[in-house]
This record gives structure tokens, C-alpha cells and sequence, in this order.
């Protein structure tokens, strides 16, 4: 009864349109009222004890650290490296896009913030050059799905969050996932420029290629600070989101100087925002999830999954169903605190590794992003190309297939997600 009147609740509240943070809380904070012996007050508790959270800290400062590379200029250096690099090979742009997507994504931790930084520069790019528009953003709106992917991830560090798991064991199995859907997309690319004759740009010489890398060199080397600093041992993936924005900030403002310091005032107030925001859907499905947890919903669902015989692999399949629907409707990181803390006790029962269940959501969550009608990166495409969002629909569809073909592949594949963090001793 419990189970039923929390998710009743909680879809009914959504279908009426209610906002999506307060269905979460309001919903968990009814079933408290009318079926549990908890005092109302356990509610305060748990929603402070969110905002303590040490390992969330890292998404304000994440984001912070995109919206100063967004503004600084780094995107757009990224573009050109690209371009220098792939350029000249047939659909070299577009193929450059992605490859643009994939040097952001291992810096923003945002999947719309990649999608905004490198689409507003890199389809316009497409389009002058006699690409037609809606091929470019249908490719930088899939791509642009690495963000999540490709670490740092805020959606892996919320997934770390609700199920205590290993955020540099995530990071690191996002890393070579990450690497082959951008390889996936680039031989896709160039199968359909060849067919279809896509420009392609002058080789760049070698002078070019180096002026164009010592440009972006700065970008570049954010990633291993984040990385390198992890996983050396300097400091936690936190403290590297908070080295990641205060360097992100200094090349923005004193190297690159794109960004005047009356500037960064407005830039750090957005992404306060966009923070703001964030945790506060956060913060509320964690209260959700608090609910879930005292009335022993996971254990029960639990207990009917092994009771219905289902093997590890139809358990896979449930779950990438319930997640490709939920995502169509949902924010990721609201998803993934509902859904982890009832799929997580039951994929380990089942001997499902937890790092590769967390890439297999986060997979989904890509799918998500470009699937409406709540896809948030339709949405940013559309606000950066002028296209209605039908037109991007239409135009991100034919390359979903493509994510759909390797969420299958990540799987049941789970060597893909797990090779790297056991080579390097990380599981």
C-alpha cells in the first residue's frame, strides 16, 4: 500500500505539473504523514542532511567551472584544435565537432553545457561551409550527450552519492565507453559525408596543427589536472571540481582574456542558478529516496525480482526499459536518485558489478537527453541554431539509433565499463 500511494502520488503530481523537485518532496513528505510511524521532523533532518553531502560539492563547482570555459574562449580553441586535427578528412567538420564534444565533455562534467558551448560555434561553422543545418545539429545534440559520459560527470557523482560508490571508479569507467561512442559517431559520420559528398576543409600544416594546439594547450590541460590529480592522489574528485573552476576562471580572465572581470560576476550568479536548481531537485529526491529506505521499499521490490527468477541479463533489460521511459520525461540526476537506490541492493544480489549498473544509467541517461518530449538538449540545440525543436527532433533521431545500438553493446559487454579501473587497480 506504501509503494503504491508513494509513485501514485509522486506521477500524479507530475502529470498535473507540478514541478518535478516538489512532486519528489511532496510526495515522500505525504507517505511520511499518513503511513509511517516517522515524525514530520525526520523530513527537516534528512533534507539538512543533504546540503552536507560532501561528495555533491563537487556539481556547484563543476558547473562553475563549464560556465567560465563556455564564456573564456576555451570551446572555441577546442573547435580549432579539432578542425586542425580531423579537418581535412571527408565530413572533417562534423567528424571535428564530435571530437570537439568529446575534449569539453572531459572538462565540463554537462551534457547541455557541451552542447551550448561547442554547437553555438561548430554549426555555424558546419553550415557556412555548405553543411546543411540540421545534419550539424543532429550531430552536436548526440554528441554533445558525452558530457555526461565522459568524465568528470555530474550525473556519476550524483549515482556515487546515492549508492556510496567510488566516484574516481565511475570517472574511470566512463573513460574508454566514452572514447568509443565518439569513434562510433565519427565512423558514422564519414560513412554519410562520403555518401552524400560533405566538404571537407585544406589539411592543416604542421605549422597550423601546432599553433592551433598551443592555443587550446591550456583547455587541455585541465584534464589532467582533474585526472591526474585524482588519481595520484593530490586531492579528492571534489577538490579537483574546485581546482577545475578556480583554473578555469584564471585561464578564462588573465590567458586567454576573452572574459573581462566585470564579467564574472554574471557568470558565477548562472551557474549559482543552474547549482541552486540543481540541488534543490537533489535535495528533495534524496528526501524521496529517504522514504524508500525507511519503508524497506528496495528490499521488497528485491525480494519479488529474485523470487521471479530473473536472470542478471532480463534485469538489464528491465532496467534500460524503465530508464529509456523514465528519461523521456525526467532530469537525469532526479532519475538516477529515485531509481539507484531501488536497482542498486537488487543488481548486487544478482552479481551485477555497481560501477558498470552506474554506466549502464548513465548510458541512459545520454538517451535521455535527446529523446522528448522533455530532452534537454533538443531544447539547448534549439536555442542555439534558431531551429523549432521539432526540427531538431527530427534531425537528432536518425543518430539515436546509433546510442541505442551501443547502450546494448555497454550492456552486456560490462568489460567495456570495467577493463580500465581493474588495470589500473581501481576495482
Amino acid at each position: 500500500m506504501t509503494i503504491l500511494f508513494l509513485f501514485l502520488a509522486l506521477f500524479v503530481l507530475m502529470f498535473i505539473g507540478v514541478p518535478i523537485a516538489i512532486a519528489l518532496g511532496l510526495s515522500g513528505s505525504l507517505t511520511i504523514m499518513l503511513f509511517s510511524p516517522d515524525s514530520v521532523r525526520s523530513l527537516a533532518i534528512k533534507l539538512f542532511e543533504t546540503s552536507e553531502h560532501y561528495t555533491l560539492l563537487a556539481i556547484p563547482f563543476f558547473l562553475l567551472a563549464g560556465a567560465f570555459m563556455t564564456t573564456g574562449g576555451v570551446a572555441r580553441r577546442l573547435i580549432d584544435f579539432a578542425n586542425a586535427c580531423v579537418g581535412h578528412i571527408r565530413g572533417g567538420l562534423a567528424i571535428g565537432a564530435v571530437l570537439a564534444c568529446m575534449l569539453f565533455a572531459a572538462l565540463s562534467g554537462s551534457s547541455p553545457a557541451t552542447v551550448a558551448a561547442v554547437g553555438s560555434i561548430a554549426i555555424a561553422g558546419m553550415v557556412r561551409s555548405g553543411y546543411p543545418q540540421a545534419f550539424g545539429a543532429g550531430i552536436v545534440c548526440n554528441a554533445g550527450t558525452l558530457g555526461i559520459l565522459i568524465p568528470p560527470s555530474v550525473v556519476m557523482v550524483v549515482y556515487a552519492a546515492a549508492t556510496e560508490s567510488s566516484v574516481g571508479k565511475l570517472f574511470m569507467a566512463g573513460v574508454v565507453p566514452g572514447i568509443l561512442l565518439g569513434v562510433v559517431l565519427m565512423v558514422a559520420i564519414y560513412i554519410v559525408a562520403a555518401k552524400k559528398n560533405l566538404p571537407a576543409l585544406p589539411r592543416a600544416t604542421f605549422r597550423e596543427w601546432l599553433s592551433a594546439a598551443r592555443k587550446a594547450v591550456w583547455g587541455l590541460l585541465l584534464m589532467f589536472i582533474i585526472l591526474g590529480g585524482i588519481y595520484s592522489g593530490m586531492f579528492t574528485p571534489t577538490e579537483a571540481a574546485a581546482v577545475a573552476a578556480v583554473y578555469a576562471g584564471f585561464v578564462a580572465l588573465f590567458v586567454y582574456k576573452d572574459m573581462h572581470l566585470r564579467e564574472a560576476p554574471k557568470v558565477i550568479l548562472e551557474s549559482g542558478k543552474l547549482s541552486i536548481m540543481l540541488m534543490f531537485i537533489i535535495a528533495n529526491a534524496m528526501l524521496f529516496a529517504h522514504v524508500l529506505t525507511t519503508e524497506q521499499i528496495p528490499q521488497t521490490i528485491t525480494a519479488w525480482v529474485i523470487e521471479m527468477g530473473l536472470s542478471p541479463w532480463m534485469f538489464l533489460l528491465v532496467v534500460n526499459i524503465v530508464l529509456l521511459v523514465a528519461g523521456a520525461f525526467m532530469e537525469p540526476s532526479a532519475i538516477i536518485l529515485i531509481l539507484a537506490p531501488i536497482l542498486f541492493p537488487i543488481a548486487m544480489q544478482l552479481g551485477i558489478d555497481p560501477i558498470h549498473l552506474g554506466i549502464v544509467m548513465v548510458v541512459n541517461m545520454e538517451i535521455g537527453l535527446i529523446t522528448p518530449p522533455v530532452g534537454l538538449n533538443l531544447f539547448v540545440t534549439s536555442a542555439v541554431t534558431g531551429m523549432s525543436v521539432g526540427q531538431v527532433i527530427h534531425a537528432a533521431m536518425p543518430w539515436l539509433l546509433l546510442l541505442l545500438g551501443f547502450l546494448l553493446v555497454i550492456t552486456y559487454v560490462p568489460a567495456i565499463s570495467l577493463a580500465l579501473p581493474e588495470w589500473l587497480g581501481l576495482s
